[in-house]
């Protein structure tokens, strides 16, 4: 699935497009979404429809809790528990917490990363070499 899609299914602002959404997700088929999709819907719903942290990741977990929704390369679980860290977070972002997500799902558990905010739950994050 794309952005595009998952917009109109959560925001319903164009009824007939929202509804065709809907058949795909709400449908038998598996989907597949990836953490630069789930990060790219953040960055829409927050900046164009000017919706809270809060709502857009209760959005994200209602999408990524459907059965028959799956995520490319990373465990749903991971998904939903970074998603649940940054929620009531004003110093995660969504997209980091999905780079956390990336890191524990690859087995690596490292990041690189200058940011000191950057979740360290279960990983390390190291500043450089």
């Amino acid at each position: 699935m794309d952005t595009s899609l998952v917009v109109r299914y959560l925001t319903r602002d164009v009824p007939q497009m929202a509804d065709q959404a809907a058949e795909v997700i709400d449908g038998q088929e598996d989907l597949w979404v990836d953490g630069v999709i789930l990060a790219e819907i953040d960055h829409v719903l927050r900046s164009v429809y000017r919706l809270t942290r809060e709502r857009v990741v209760d959005h994200l977990l209602e999408l990524v809790g459907k059965q028959n929704i799956n995520c490319y390369g990373l465990g749903k679980g991971t998904v939903v528990h970074a998603l649940l860290m940054c929620r009531p977070s004003g110093r995660i972002s969504v997209a980091d917490a999905l780079i956390w997500a990336a890191a524990r799902s690859s087995g690596r558990n490292v990041v690189y990363s200058l940011d000191a905010r950057f979740p360290s739950d279960g990983i390390e994050v190291r500043a450089g070499l």
